[in-house]
């Protein structure tokens, strides 16, 4: 049953203030540590494994898009889109679809950012759920009324989301605006963090769309950070894993004014701080999860682990791929000669231990004789980055 709204907005200045005012130094010290430790981190990674690790993100942000959206996929289902393997199941077919499109979007929106865009604008907003529904076949943009999803098109009637009633599509336009005016105008470095998480929560509020919001939300979020994290890191997963708190933590920053000492605006000032307050400790996490990974002896103790693993189980794997591995890991693509030459094998053992090493995913090459690099297949990813996406390591249903 559908729950009786709270409140009816109209005017823009209902659904002030857009950025918490109050009590935010420890805040931005916060937020400053979070992205020098990201820019750190970024600069530490060989651009090519970076490249490599960024492929991995997209694939990971989509499967935790669709669980935020409490629908259920595999990675090993969404791997096998990407090869264009789609399941007979319906269902999981139109799953994995979702998800194709989703790394897509992502992906074009990323070269967006790189040329310039806006990012934290209704224009990018509206790009962002164009760019997700409109690589989606019709039959898979239907909403659970039957609707179909226009990409990139606002809404043209009023919907309700649990308690809150989001401004009538005839005032779209001027609370789209009043975003636009605070949020895409340049923001000092210890803010930015901050100004993401309002916004996010703020467009969330407005709800443009008569479907996919969330899903536009957490893209244009994506974005927002991509020139900090440099895709090594997602906020999305942050989200994921702590679903029920997301969604209660953004409900909760819809809510009144709560007397005079909270803000000037509509809306609770309190909350929208609360709600930044949590999502840079979701950023917070992430980055240093992906710090700790990424430390040098510990990735190189990983590879061996892993090589040694695979070696007991495949005749084909040798121990001596571990050194080699952990160098293109480190210097990036390597000629297939200087590889071979690291394991120090005889010729033909080397060159079948190479093939066999591309075979299984863990080495990548364009061509018989391009450089080799390092990759992150998925069933690697419980030696090499353990707990990043535990959910690559269970059996598939």
């Amino acid at each position: 049953m559908k729950n009786t709204a709270v409140a009816q907005y109209t005017q823009p200045h209902q659904f002030e203030p857009l950025l918490p005012q109050t009590g935010l130094d420890a805040l931005r010290e916060r937020s400053r540590a979070v992205i020098e430790q990201s820019l750190r981190l970024s600069a530490a990674v060989h651009p090519d494994t970076l490249a490599s690790l960024c492929e991995l993100v997209r694939e990971m942000n989509s499967y935790y898009s669709n669980r935020i959206e409490g629908q259920s996929t595999h990675p090993h289902s969404i791997g096998r889109a990407l090869r264009r393997d789609f399941s007979d199941k319906p269902d999981v077919a139109r799953l994995q679809r979702v998800a194709l499109a989703h790394i897509d979007a992502e992906r074009a929106l990323e070269s967006a950012v790189a040329g310039g865009a806006t990012v934290l604008s209704s224009a990018f907003i509206q790009q962002a759920h164009g760019a997700l529904y409109s690589r989606l076949i019709e039959a898979d943009r239907l909403t659970t009324d039957g609707e179909i999803i226009q990409p990139g098109q606002w809404r043209t009637r009023q919907v309700a989301v649990g308690r809150h009633e989001p401004p009538p599509p005839d005032a779209l336009a001027a609370f789209l605006g009043r975003f636009d005016q605070v949020y895409a105008r340049p923001h000092l470095l210890e803010d930015q963090l901050i100004v993401a998480a309002a916004a996010h929560q703020r467009m969330a509020w407005i709800h443009p769309f008569i479907d996919g919001n969330g899903r536009a939300c957490r893209l244009q979020t994506h974005c927002t950070l991509w020139s900090l994290s440099s895709g090594l890191w997602s906020v999305s997963r942050g989200l994921a894993r702590h679903r029920d708190e997301y969604y209660e933590r953004l409900d909760a920053a819809d809510a009144p004014r709560q007397g005079d000492l909270d803000g000037r605006g509509n809306l609770s000032e309190k909350e929208l701080r609360r709600w930044c307050e949590w999502f840079v400790g979701i950023c917070e996490d992430q980055v240093s999860f992906m710090a700790r990974m990424f430390h040098l002896d510990g990735m190189k103790t990983r590879i061996q682990a892993l090589i040694s693993f695979r070696a007991a189980h495949d005749k084909r794997i040798r121990p001596e791929a571990a050194l080699p591995l952990y160098h293109l890991f480190l210097a990036g693509p390597t000629a297939r000669g200087e590889f071979q030459q690291m394991t120090g094998l005889g010729e033909r053992t080397a060159r079948t231990l190479l093939s066999h090493l591309i075979e299984t995913g863990l080495v990548t090459s364009t061509g018989h004789v391009a450089p080799v690099r390092f990759a992150f297949p998925l069933d690697a990813l419980q030696f090499l980055l353990p707990e990043l996406y535990p959910e690559a390591a269970t059996r598939e249903d």
